[in-house]
Order: structure tokens, then sequence, then C-alpha cells
């Protein structure tokens, strides 16, 4: 991907396709996530959105760092810690709060038994210490912690980004390697293990990182056995898409998605070559211009990911009490089409909710 602030509507674009992917993927009943990425591929929506990121931090670190200095750069991102950590309660609230209102109205789906009601009912003080010190993360909540491990790690990873990139993925892969031997250590509660492992995944991040900082692509692409990396890439993907339609029976371990296995990092990588061309010839910016709404949507990423939790869990719920877990084409579709909707209307009314929510939601950060 460029450099130049010429391709932040692709980013913009992106972003938001990734977030209407991830609410859609959460809907158990959903038809049109029978058709998204992890479909086809040994990774998943996570991936893209945890890559974006870096991408779009290194992106507003360095506009920050030209237009004014480094300290503020880095003084921002520390205060962007802050509001993912705040990001992350208003979160884990949402899901106490749409728990209990289905309890009472009886609604049962699975989801619902994720959110950590029940202990927060029994043990109120201890599970509220837990949420604080992220020992718990409800449902849809986890990928916040590790988001703001990654924004307060920001002004030490940048500097390395742009001078000594080596050293940083260096770094970052070894810390990577080390990731499932370190989970054991993160914080938990009753034995629960974090969704996403930070230790692990702060590689794809970094790896958003140097495709903003450094020009890889460009120059691999153009180089005289640029086609090579192509053509590996069609195969990688092609080789993903085989396993997963016809050789996979059952679902990969969770612990796969929570110490980001190599195969996902391979997989992802050779997907982001493929798109990176399509960013390059422009068909990434046209379809940003005829579809703005998802545009408008990634640029309200953060407000858009705390809304779309809520309605995957909510329309998740009803669904599932309306087909009692059955497929159901013609529910799935409107549930997809409500879901859709509610997030294009989220990110319409972005102003006045950010200020209810008291969070500041801008395109000034991943």
């Amino acid at each position: 991907m460029s450099k130049t602030s010429t391709r932040l509507v692709e980013l913009d674009f992106f972003r938001g396709l990734v977030l209407l992917v991830i609410v859609v993927d959460h809907i158990g009943g959903s038809i049109l996530s029978r058709f998204t990425l992890h479909t086809y591929a040994l990774c998943d929506a996570a991936e893209v959105f945890v890559f974006l990121g870096g991408f779009a931090t290194a992106t507003a670190y360095c506009s920050l760092a030209a237009r004014h200095t480094e300290a503020v750069a880095r003084q921002r991102f520390l205060r962007r810690g802050l509001e993912l950590y705040r990001a992350f309660l208003i979160t884990a609230v949402l899901m106490l709060v749409v728990t209990a209102a289905f309890t009472a109205l009886r609604v049962n789906a699975p989801n619902l038994a994720t959110t950590d009601l029940d202990d927060l009912l029994d043990t109120p003080a201890p599970v509220l210490g837990d949420l604080l010190l992220f020992r718990r993360q409800p449902y849809l909540a986890s990928v916040l912690p590790m988001y703001t491990f990654f924004a307060l790690s920001v002004p030490a990873i940048l500097p390395l980004a742009r001078s000594k990139p080596w050293r940083l993925l260096a770094g970052s892969v070894a810390l990577w390697a080390l990731a499932p031997a370190i989970a054991s250590s993160l914080p938990i509660a009753d034995g629960t293990q974090w969704d996403f492992n930070p230790c692990a995944w702060q590689l794809m991040f970094v790896l958003g990182v140097l495709a903003r900082c450094q020009p890889v692509y460009e120059r691999a692409s153009t180089h005289r056995l640029g086609w090579l990396a192509t053509v590996a890439a069609v195969c990688v993907v092609a080789a993903g898409a085989y396993y997963k339609l016809f050789v996979e029976n059952t679902p990969m371990d969770s612990s796969v998605k929570q110490n980001l296995s190599w195969l996902r990092i391979s997989n992802f990588i050779a997907i982001a070559w493929l798109a990176a061309h399509l960013v390059r010839i422009g068909w990434a910016r046209v379809l940003a211009q005829r579809l703005p709404w998802v545009t408008h949507i990634g640029r309200q990423g953060l407000l858009c990911f705390v809304a779309g939790t809520v309605i995957s869990l909510v329309v998740d719920s009803l669904l599932y009490q309306a087909t009692g877990g059955l497929l159901n084409v013609r529910l799935g579709l409107v549930a997809d089409a409500v879901a859709i909707g509610a997030l294009i209307a989220v990110a319409k009314a972005s102003a006045p909710v950010s200020r209810v929510f008291a969070l500041r939601f801008g395109n000034t950060s991943g």
C-alpha cells in the first residue's frame, strides 16, 4: 500500500468492510456469513481488522509527528490507550445489559451465556474487579484489551518501524513464537483464556505498521521477479480455500486463533498481497467511491466496533429465538439486513452517539 494520503479512502473502505463482516460473522444464522472470508480461508476478519489497525495507527502517528512533534504523537497514543480501555468497559457493560434484558424477556440463546452476567449477580465485587483488570472479557469485548496494549506500545513501535524495521520485525516474531508459553501468565479468572493472545497478535499489528512505514510491497511488486510473489500468493490462497471447502471436517482448535498460528498468518499475508494489487490498480478506490456508506463506517472504526458488538448479540439472540437455532434462509437474510442497516445508522449518527458514550471515535488512530 502506498504511504501517501491518497490511500486513506481505500483504508477506510477496507476497515468499514471488515466491520460489517465482523457483525454478520457473529450472527449464527446469518446467510451472508456463509460467504465471508472465514469460509474460504484459514484466517478471518480478525486478522484484517488488526492489520488495518496497525496501518491506520502508523498513518495517524506519522501525520501527527509531521504536523506537530514526536512528543505530540506519543502523547496522543497514550491517550488512545485510555480511550480503548474505556471502550472495553463500555462494551462489557453493554454485553451485560443486553443479556440482562433478554433474560428478563425469556430470550434464550447460547451466546448470552458468555457475558458473565450470572457470575456478576452472584459475586458482583470480584467480577467488577476482574473486568477492570482484563481478567474477564465478556463476549465480543475480547479484542479491545489487546488493542489497548497495542496503543500503549505505539511510542516504542513506530520509531523502530521507520528507522530499524528489521529489528522491530525480528523482535515481534520472537515474541509471537513465545506467545503460547506466555499465555498462561495473562490475567485470567476461573481458568478462562484470552480469546486473543496479545503477545501473538501483536505480530499482525506490527505487520500493519510496517506496511505503512516501509514500501515493501512497492519494491517487491515492481521487481523483475515480483510476479513470482503474486503467483505464490495465488497458490497459498487457493490451497487455503481448497482445505476449508473440501478437507476440513471439524473446526480447528481454538488455540490456532488464540495464538495466531503460522497457517493463519501465511494465508492472510497472501490475501493481503492480492488486495494490495486491487489498491494499486485503482479498483479499491472505485469501490470506495461507489459504496461511500462502507467508507463512512470505516471512518468511525471504534464507535462502529462497539455498536457492532451490541448489534450482533441482539440480532443473533433474536434470530436464535425465532428459529430455534435452525438455519432459516429468509429470516437469516432479514437478520443480515437489519444488522447492516443498524451499523450504517450508527455511523451516520456518529456525532451524537459519540457524545452519549463520552468517547472520541475518529479517523486519527487505529
